[in-house]
C-alpha cells in the first residue's frame, strides 16, 4: 500500500529562512510542505489539520505560546516543533509542558536536528494514519444498510431500533435464534455510535469455563492464582470508553451474575489479587438466544440483573420470517464467495430460489451462507440450479411446505397460504412479509385459490 503523504506547515516570518526550510523538508518525496509568514494566515489554514508544524516562536502577530495553545485545541493530533532564536531552557520546558514535541534553536545544526525530529515522528504519524484509515473502512463496512441486508418489514423494525441504540448511550439487549446475526448487529451499533473510535471488545460467555470467566472479565495480578505469571487486563479494562459485547449472556453462572451486577452498578472493577479499584466507562451490549424472562422465572438468571441489562431490546427475526430477504441475502453471499474465490458470476435460477424460499432455515443466516457457498462450488455454469441447493434438513421436516415438482403458480399459492396459516390470517402482515400487494392476496381469496379458514369459522359462528 502506498504511504500517505505527511503534511508539514512551516510558520516562519523570515522569507529566506522559511524558503530554506521548505526546500530542505521537501527533499523527502513523502513530505507535502506549505509555508506561512504570519500566525494569522497559518490559523486560517489550521482546519487542514497538518501532521507537523514547525513554528517560529517569535512571530510579529503572535507568540509561540498563543499559537501552540490554539493548535492543541483545534488540531490536537498535530505535532509541533518550536524553532526559536533564543536557547532559553525555562521557555523550552514550559513549551514542552504545554504540548510541544521539540524545541530547536536556530543555529548551524538546526536543520539536522529538525530532520531527525521529523524522522522520529514518521512512525507515530504513519501509525495514526493507518488507524484512521482502518476506522474509515470499518465505518463503511458497518453502515446500517450495507452491514444488514434486507427490505422486509421485520428487518426494517430492527433498523429502527439499531439507529436508536447507536445514538443513545444505553445498554442494548439483542435476542434471536442462533445464526440470526446478533454479533453483526452489536458491531454495527458500536461503529455507528460516539464510541466508534474506541475498542469493541467481544466475549462469548458460553465459550469461557466458569472458573476462568471472572479473570477474563476483570483481569488479574501476577501471582493471584496458580499459573498467573503476569498481570493481565480484563475485558472491561480493554473496552474502556468503548463497547463490551457479552454474547450468550444467558449462559453466565448465577454467582458470576452477582459480580457483573455490582460492576454495572458501581462502574468500577477490581482485578483478582488486587485491592485497587479501577473506574470504567464501558457501554454494554448483550445477546442471547434464550428467553431471559423464562430463565428468571426458573431461577437461573437474576431478576435484578435482567432489568439492568434489558435497556433497549433488539429482537432479530428468524430468516424464515423474512420472506424475500432470503434471496437478497443469498445473492449477497454468492457474489462475495465468487469474488473471493475468483469464480465467474453466478445467479440463482427460478427453481433454486423457490427451493430456498420453501426452506425453514433452522440455522438461519449462517446456514443460508453455507448452502449457497456449496452451491457455487457444485455449479459449473452461470446458473445455480435446484439440484445445487443441498439442504441440511431437506428430508427432516426442514421445509415450510412440500414444494417438490410445483409450478411457479402452485409454489406461490402454497407459500402465501403457509404464511396466512402461521400469521393469524392477517392479510396485511403477510403482504408485508412477502413483499407483495395485499390486493393480490384478496384476489386469490375471491378466486378460492387461498383460504381464510379462521375468517370462515368466525363467520359461521356469527351466523349461529
Amino acid at each position: 500500500m502506498k504511504n500517505k503523504p505527511i503534511h508539514i506547515f512551516v510558520v516562519e516570518d523570515d522569507e529566506f529562512y522559511s524558503g530554506l526550510l521548505v526546500h530542505f523538508l521537501s527533499l523527502n518525496p513523502d513530505h507535502q510542505v506549505k509555508k506561512f509568514n504570519s500566525g494569522k494566515t497559518f490559523l486560517a489554514s489550521l482546519h487542514e489539520k497538518p501532521d507537523i508544524v514547525t513554528l517560529d516562536y517569535s512571530l510579529p502577530d503572535a507568540t509561540g505560546d498563543q499559537l501552540l495553545a490554539q493548535i492543541k485545541e483545534l488540531s490536537p493530533d498535530t505535532q509541533v516543533i518550536i524553532i526559536s532564536g533564543q536557547g532559553d531552557i525555562k521557555v523550552a520546558i514550559d513549551l514542552f509542558k504545554k504540548g510541544a514535541h521539540d524545541y530547536i534553536v536556530k543555529d548551524a545544526d538546526a536543520q539536522e536536528r529538525l530532520w531527525m525530529a521529523i524522522q522520529k515522528l514518521h512512525e507515530t504519524i504513519k501509525l495514526r494514519k493507518e488507524v484512521e484509515s482502518l476506522q474509515q473502512e470499518v465505518s463503511k463496512k458497518y453502515n446500517f444498510q450495507k452491514a444488514i441486508i434486507g427490505n422486509s418489514p421485520a428487518i426494517k423494525k430492527v433498523f429502527i431500533m439499531m439507529e436508536k441504540a447507536a445514538f443513545a448511550n444505553i445498554t442494548v439487549s439483542i435476542t434471536g435464534e442462533t445464526g440470526t446475526g446478533k454479533d453483526l448487529v452489536a458491531k454495527t451499533i458500536h461503529f455507528n455510535s460516539e464510541r466508534k473510535k474506541f475498542p469493541f471488545v467481544p466475549i462469548n460467555v458460553a465459550a469461557i469455563p466458569r472458573d476462568l470467566l471472572e479473570s477474563e472479565l476483570f483481569g488479574h495480578e501476577k501471582g493471584a492464582f496458580t499459573g498467573s505469571v503476569a498481570r493481565r487486563l480484563g475485558k472491561f479494562e480493554e473496552a474502556h470508553r468503548g463497547t463490551l459485547f457479552l454474547d450468550e449472556i444467558g449462559e453466565m453462572d448465577i454467582h458470576m451474575q452477582a459480580k457483573l451486577l455490582r460492576t454495572l452498578q458501581e462502574k468500577e472493577i477490581t482485578r483478582i489479587g488486587s485491592n485497587e479499584v479501577i473506574r470504567i466507562d464501558v457501554r454494554i451490549i448483550v445477546a442471547t438466544h434464550r428467553n431471559l424472562q423464562e430463565e428468571v422465572r426458573k431461577g437461573r438468571f437474576r431478576e435484578d440483573l435482567y432489568y439492568r441489562l434489558l435497556g433497549l431490546p433488539v429482537h432479530l427475526p428468524p430468516l424464515r420470517e423474512r420472506g424475500s430477504d432470503i434471496i437478497l441475502i443469498g445473492k449477497h453471499f454468492i457474489d462475495l464467495f465468487c469474488s473471493e474465490n475468483k469464480l465467474g458470476k453466478k445467479n440463482l435460477s427460478v427453481e433454486a430460489k423457490k427451493k430456498l424460499m420453501l426452506y425453514a432455515f433452522p440455522g438461519n443466516i449462517r446456514e443460508l451462507k453455507s448452502i449457497v457457498e456449496l452451491a457455487c462450488v457444485m455449479c459449473d455454469g452461470e446458473d445455480i440450479l435446484e439440484e445445487h441447493i443441498q439442504l441440511t434438513q431437506e428430508n427432516n421436516n426442514g421445509s415450510l411446505i412440500n414444494g417438490s415438482h410445483l409450478t411457479m403458480k402452485q409454489f406461490t399459492t402454497q407459500l402465501i397460504q403457509h404464511y396466512l396459516d402461521t400469521n393469524d390470517y392477517n392479510v396485511l402482515d403477510v403482504a408485508k412479509k412477502l413483499d407483495i400487494g395485499k390486493s393480490t392476496i384478496y384476489r386469490m381469496i375471491q378466486e378460492n385459490e387461498l383460504k381464510l379458514y379462521r375468517y370462515t369459522e368466525n363467520k359461521e359462528n356469527e351466523r349461529r
